[in-house]
């Protein structure tokens, strides 16, 4: 299990300290206070919090036991900050829900952040963050965690020949009320033209850095599958990971892990949709079912859909399109794809490309890339 994390740390994230990514990182807080709405998609935008939000993973020995510990650091505006400590490693990592989550908050002092407990405090300095328990003159330290950086192994995903190809860079032709950003990217809002049953989507998104709003003001957009059933995108990084959080089935069921990454990281969602079922009167006979991958991480494994989501449109026998939300955030996409199992042909071939996508397999090729095993 050590050797594990070893790995993870060598293999799966990047010191950001002093990487060249932040040279372009504002050196001082923003001159006034900004509202809510204030957010920032590019690393040009960002304040000074930014460069030590984000995730922090490392070693803590606690009763003559090391164990790896993880720490998602959360920017809240003004120097504020929200921390969420993993024992066991970071989620999809090492951490499960059976293991301690702890919660931390603090401010940005003159030598860096401090996080205090009744039970501890965490400092925060120069890509280093250093727990202590204990209180006061009694605290000790008990470990150091280092910045990294990961990534979704479904990142940069190529379409099979049999994909539509929704969004590319460019207008496939395949999306209506398409906005493409300057840099190139979706913007929220599209739809696509067809009307689709089963299928299997692959999409890539970022969420804007927005450190002055909360809940559901933050990051929001979604897909909404047949214009029912929405997965929810939100900037949950370092939450505890809800049903109406990021990954979750809007309002239904929370994911499985929180796999939401910090903002202006790429993600990728992958989704395995099959549609309700209903019979010659009209007659529900099987709910629809889907898998969902957060980052290369199974979050819901065949689950069963109860209905319709949230404002999702009512449940029926015809396929509806696929709705990237527009809830009024910058939410970007990128490397947008379907594979339409309706138009596979034979029953072996839609098999064939589902068993491609099986939960079990995907998430061992997610733990080959932390422990530099090779998947068979």
């Amino acid at each position: 299990m050590r050797g594990m994390f070893r790995e993870a740390l060598r293999l799966a994230s990047v010191v950001l300290v002093l990487s060249g990514a932040f040279a372009a990182i504002a050196a001082a807080e923003p001159a006034e206070k900004r509202d809510a709405r204030w957010a920032a998609v590019s690393l040009e935008e960002v304040d000074a919090d930014f460069r030590d939000q984000g995730e922090y993973l490392g070693w803590v020995c606690e009763q003559g036991c090391r164990r790896s510990c993880g720490l998602q650091v959360v920017a809240l505006g003004d120097g504020a900050f929200l921390a969420a400590e993993y024992l066991g490693g970071l989620p999809g990592n090492g951490w499960s829900k059976d293991l301690p989550r702890r919660e931390w908050r603090g401010r940005r002092e003159k030598h860096g952040i401090v996080l205090p407990r009744a039970d501890g405090m965490i400092r925060i300095s120069a890509g280093r963050a250093e727990i202590y328990r204990g209180s006061g003159s009694d605290a000790t330290p008990v470990g150091v965690l280092c910045k990294v950086e990961r990534t979704s192994v479904t990142l940069g995903l190529c379409p099979p020949h049999c994909a539509d190809v929704l969004f590319d860079g460019t207008d496939t032709g395949l999306l209506k009320n398409l906005k493409i950003a300057p840099d190139g990217t979706m913007e929220v809002g599209a739809e696509t033209v067809r009307a689709y049953r089963d299928f299997r989507l692959h999409l890539e998104f970022r969420l804007p850095y927005m450190p002055y709003a909360r809940g559901q003001g933050r990051g929001n957009s979604g897909v909404y599958l047949q214009r029912r059933y929405e997965v929810q995108i939100l900037d949950s990084f370092g939450l505890e990971g809800r049903s109406n959080e990021c990954g979750g089935l809007y309002r239904q069921r929370e994911p499985d892990v929180n796999m939401c990454f910090a903002p202006l990281s790429w993600q990728t969602y992958d989704i395995d949709f099959r549609a309700a079922r209903f019979d010659s009167s009209g007659r529900k006979i099987q709910p629809a079912r889907i898998t969902v991958w957060h980052n290369g991480v199974v979050v819901h494994d065949h689950v069963d859909l109860k209905g319709k989501t949230g404002a999702g449109r009512p449940e029926g026998p015809e396929p509806l399109p696929i709705l990237f939300q527009n809830h009024g955030n910058p939410v970007r996409f990128r490397n947008v794809w379907l594979i339409d199992y309706s138009r596979l042909g034979t029953t072996a071939t839609v098999a064939r490309h589902r068993r491609a996508a099986d939960p079990l397999r995907l998430g061992a090729v997610f733990e080959s890339v932390f422990s530099g095993q090779a998947v068979r």
